[in-house]
């Protein structure tokens, strides 16, 4: 299963280096030296960082789960099922964050106040109410009177 998780790894890194356009332990470097300096890369490296662990996670729990089925043959025990939903959850865990890498690298993603994020209306349209919220004006008394009222 490693090729898989390499193939993950790989193609993520390779996102942030197009994304940023220089390789992963450079960029690591200069976010480290001045995280200020660009708050899109700082996220990213951030959350790569996370996807590694988790990544690191993943591995450590499919390699007991293949030991556990090489020397349990047969009907698997609670233990080794135990080893399965925790692959599960890692591989669950792991794919979240690469949603989340992905998101923070796509500059066009919903959301997102960047080139072509809500063409067309300005920050303070967006905030709006969707309905007015003052009172109706009221009629003035000038106006058609309201039958069977004399004055």
């Amino acid at each position: 299963m490693p090729a898989f998780s390499e193939d993950v790894m790989g193609v993520v890194t390779e996102r942030i280096e197009d994304r940023f356009q220089m390789p992963l332990a450079d960029l690591r470097r200069a976010v480290q030296a001045a995280p200020q300096a660009n708050l899109d890369a700082t996220s990213v490296v951030h959350w790569y960082g996370l996807l590694a662990e988790t990544q690191d996670a993943l591995d450590t729990a499919e390699d007991a789960l293949v030991e556990a089925l090489g020397t349990h043959p047969g009907e698997l025990d609670d233990a080794v099922m135990e080893l399965a939903h925790r692959v599960n959850a890692a591989v669950t865990a792991r794919d979240g964050r690469v949603m989340v890498v992905n998101y923070l690298l796509d500059p066009l993603a919903p959301g997102k106040r960047g080139p072509g994020a809500w063409r067309g209306a300005g920050p303070a349209a967006r905030r709006a109410p969707a309905l007015p919220t003052s009172a109706p004006a009221l009629p003035g008394e000038r106006g058609i009177p309201t039958r069977g009222v004399t004055r």
